[in-house]
Protein backbone atom coordinates (compact mmCIF):
# COMPACT_ATOMS: atom_id res chain seq x y z
CA UNK A 1 0.00 0.00 0.00
CA UNK A 2 3.07 2.05 0.88
CA UNK A 3 4.30 1.92 -2.78
CA UNK A 4 0.78 2.66 -4.52
CA UNK A 5 0.57 5.80 -1.92
CA UNK A 6 4.05 7.32 -3.07
CA UNK A 7 3.87 6.64 -6.68
CA UNK A 8 0.68 8.10 -7.24
CA UNK A 9 1.59 11.12 -4.42
CA UNK A 10 4.78 12.13 -7.00
CA UNK A 11 2.66 11.78 -9.78
CA UNK A 12 0.17 14.01 -8.39
CA UNK A 13 2.49 16.65 -5.83
CA UNK A 14 4.67 17.23 -8.52
CA UNK A 15 2.11 17.90 -11.59
CA UNK A 16 0.33 20.22 -9.27
CA UNK A 17 3.34 22.21 -8.58
CA UNK A 18 4.63 22.26 -12.14
CA UNK A 19 0.96 23.50 -13.05
CA UNK A 20 1.65 26.70 -10.21
CA UNK A 21 5.46 26.99 -11.97
CA UNK A 22 3.23 27.33 -15.52
CA UNK A 23 1.23 29.68 -14.41
CA UNK A 24 4.09 32.22 -13.55
CA UNK A 25 5.95 31.57 -16.48
CA UNK A 26 2.94 32.19 -18.49
CA UNK A 27 2.27 28.90 -19.46
CA UNK A 28 -0.95 26.70 -19.63
CA UNK A 29 -0.85 25.04 -16.74
CA UNK A 30 -3.30 21.83 -17.49
CA UNK A 31 -1.19 20.71 -20.24
CA UNK A 32 2.40 21.50 -18.29
CA UNK A 33 0.83 18.85 -15.87
CA UNK A 34 -0.22 16.58 -18.05
CA UNK A 35 3.41 16.37 -19.68
CA UNK A 36 5.26 16.44 -16.39
CA UNK A 37 2.31 13.13 -14.89
CA UNK A 38 3.34 11.49 -18.30
CA UNK A 39 7.56 11.90 -18.26
CA UNK A 40 7.61 10.98 -14.44
CA UNK A 41 5.90 7.43 -14.66
CA UNK A 42 9.25 5.99 -14.13
CA UNK A 43 10.90 8.23 -11.72
CA UNK A 44 7.71 7.86 -9.60
CA UNK A 45 8.45 3.90 -9.71
CA UNK A 46 12.18 4.39 -8.83
CA UNK A 47 11.17 6.51 -5.71
CA UNK A 48 8.37 4.24 -4.41
CA UNK A 49 11.10 1.40 -4.41
CA UNK A 50 13.60 3.50 -2.30
CA UNK A 51 15.60 4.27 -5.17
CA UNK A 52 18.12 1.39 -5.02
CA UNK A 53 18.09 -1.55 -7.65
CA UNK A 54 17.49 -4.05 -4.64
CA UNK A 55 14.46 -5.04 -5.89
CA UNK A 56 15.67 -6.32 -9.04
CA UNK A 57 18.62 -8.21 -7.08
CA UNK A 58 15.98 -9.98 -5.37
CA UNK A 59 14.46 -10.88 -8.47
CA UNK A 60 17.91 -12.23 -10.08
CA UNK A 61 18.12 -14.28 -7.40
CA UNK A 62 14.73 -15.62 -7.26
CA UNK A 63 15.31 -16.52 -10.54
CA UNK A 64 18.61 -17.76 -10.23
CA UNK A 65 18.33 -19.45 -6.70
CA UNK A 66 15.29 -20.24 -6.80
CA UNK A 67 13.80 -17.74 -3.51
CA UNK A 68 10.46 -17.38 -4.58
CA UNK A 69 8.48 -15.75 -1.71
CA UNK A 70 10.99 -12.94 -1.67
CA UNK A 71 10.99 -12.52 -5.68
CA UNK A 72 6.89 -12.84 -5.25
CA UNK A 73 6.84 -9.72 -2.71
CA UNK A 74 9.26 -7.51 -4.89
CA UNK A 75 7.12 -8.42 -8.20
CA UNK A 76 3.90 -7.43 -5.82
CA UNK A 77 6.07 -3.96 -4.65
CA UNK A 78 7.13 -3.08 -8.21
CA UNK A 79 3.07 -4.01 -9.44
CA UNK A 80 1.82 -1.85 -6.64
CA UNK A 81 4.21 1.29 -7.62
CA UNK A 82 3.29 1.02 -11.39
CA UNK A 83 -0.20 0.85 -10.45
CA UNK A 84 -0.02 4.17 -7.99
CA UNK A 85 2.07 5.60 -10.94
CA UNK A 86 -0.67 4.85 -13.44
CA UNK A 87 -3.45 6.09 -10.88
CA UNK A 88 -1.54 9.44 -10.16
CA UNK A 89 -1.32 9.77 -13.83
CA UNK A 90 -5.02 9.63 -14.31
CA UNK A 91 -6.14 11.28 -12.39
CA UNK A 92 -4.06 14.31 -13.83
CA UNK A 93 -5.94 13.17 -16.92
CA UNK A 94 -9.35 13.30 -15.32
CA UNK A 95 -8.08 16.98 -14.31
CA UNK A 96 -7.49 17.90 -17.88
CA UNK A 97 -10.86 16.55 -19.43
CA UNK A 98 -12.55 18.09 -16.42
CA UNK A 99 -11.21 21.76 -17.72
CA UNK A 100 -11.91 21.00 -21.10
CA UNK A 101 -15.34 20.32 -20.14
CA UNK A 102 -15.61 23.39 -18.01
CA UNK A 103 -14.43 25.58 -20.54
CA UNK A 104 -17.14 24.93 -22.78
Amino acid sequence: MYNFAIACGVIVGASLFAGMAALFMNQPPIKTMAEVAASLKIWAVAVALGGTFSSLEVLEQGILKGEIRGMTKHVLYISAALAGANTGCGIIQLLKICGALWEK
